[in-house]
């Protein structure tokens, strides 16, 4: 199951540009992946976050969960909120670039397709 960590501050969001290659390389996502054997989901994120930027975030509430096929197989991603435990450093381990944008910029930059679905829960939010 996969999971992302949408991570808003100042206004703007904490997004990471995939590697190069594959169906999906080269686009945008909210950071986060799979989850192991015996993970939450919860605990996977900050995994994730930890592993991919070495940044220590905590995991708030979830923001929505959304099913989608890809390659003839469904998965169900769980979007959470997570906010940064210091101020925000970030190493790029698996990721070409990462960037703060702001609602409007999400807008314009081609986005991984299951995370379109959060970019839309988040246009429904005041915040946005």
């Amino acid at each position: 199951m996969p999971t992302a960590g949408v991570l808003f501050e100042a206004g703007r969001y904490f997004i990471a540009r995939r590697k190069e290659g594959g169906e999906i390389g080269g686009l945008w996502e909210f950071p986060g992946g799979k989850h192991r054997w015996g993970e939450t989901p919860e605990e996977s994120l900050a995994r994730e976050f930890m592993e991919e930027f070495e940044m220590a975030v905590r995991v708030g509430s979830c923001l929505l969960y959304h099913d989608f096929m890809h390659k003839q197989t469904l998965f169900h991603l769980q979007a959470y909120w997570v906010e940064a435990i210091e101020p925000v450093r970030y190493q790029l381990r698996e990721h070409q670039e990462a960037r703060w944008a702001t609602f409007d910029e999400l807008l314009e930059l081609p986005l991984v397709p299951s995370d379109t679905v959060i970019r839309d829960k988040l246009s429904e939010l005041s915040l946005a």
